[in-house]
């Protein structure tokens, strides 16, 4: 996609050859689209040195030494909010990853991932979207038990948008109100289904049948 600027990347990862490997493989296999700008294997040192390099993305390991990649991603959006954080893992147990969404993580990617598979995801991120691999999100859904969530018309609307991806400046014009407006909505409209993130809301909605009404 010409004119696509390039992806600025922190990788918090205590796993040395992964780490190289992106910093050799990612501009190769995305056309010089992606880039790593910095890194660190301890977790304790994630948020300082994401603030130090400014990146777009931060890819977090979760499971590393403590205080560990959970809490590298909550510290990563504590003190720098603008930076999107990807949680990444080479198990596939759910759990971490729905903690990692609940720390503040937009998305989530399986270590396995080939480099050349990694940016139509970062991209999707990095303009709004949540992501989640079909497989992990059928596994994170499976054992739960959606609660009846009474929403009107305009909050199954809002509901639907953040659930196709759509970022905020388009689910204002569709929705006819302000990007402040929305923000507002939004944050009234997790509490009610009783999650912390965009990616949390969709899975429950599916689960629970909302999005196709």
């Amino acid at each position: 996609m010409p004119g696509t600027p390039t992806i600025r990347l922190a990788v918090v990862d205590d796993h040395p050859l992964f780490v190289r490997g992106l910093e050799l493989l990612l501009p190769l296999s995305t056309d010089n689209r992606a880039e790593v700008v910095g890194s660190t294997g301890d977790a304790s040192a994630a948020a300082a040195m994401v603030s130090r390099c400014m990146p777009d993305l931060a890819l977090v390991d979760l499971h590393m030494p403590a205080p560990g990649g959970i809490r590298a991603v909550a510290a990563i959006r504590r003190t720098t909010p603008r930076v999107r954080v990807v949680a990444m893992s080479g198990s596939t147990d759910p759990a971490p990853a729905l903690d990692a969404l609940r720390a503040g993580a937009e998305g989530y990617l399986p270590k396995t991932s080939e480099p050349e598979e990694l940016l139509p995801p970062l991209l999707a991120i990095l303009d709004g979207w949540a992501v989640l691999p079909a497989d992990l999100l059928r596994a994170v859904l499976r054992p739960s038990r959606a609660a009846p969530v009474d929403l009107d018309d305009e909050e199954r609307r809002l509901l639907r948008a953040i659930a196709a991806g759509r970022n905020t400046v388009d689910i204002a014009e569709e929705l006819h109100v302000s990007e402040r407006t929305v923000k507002r909505m939004t944050a009234t409209l997790l509490r009610k289904l009783r999650v912390s993130t965009r990616a949390e809301a969709a899975a429950v909605a599916g689960h629970a049948g909302l999005l196709g009404e």
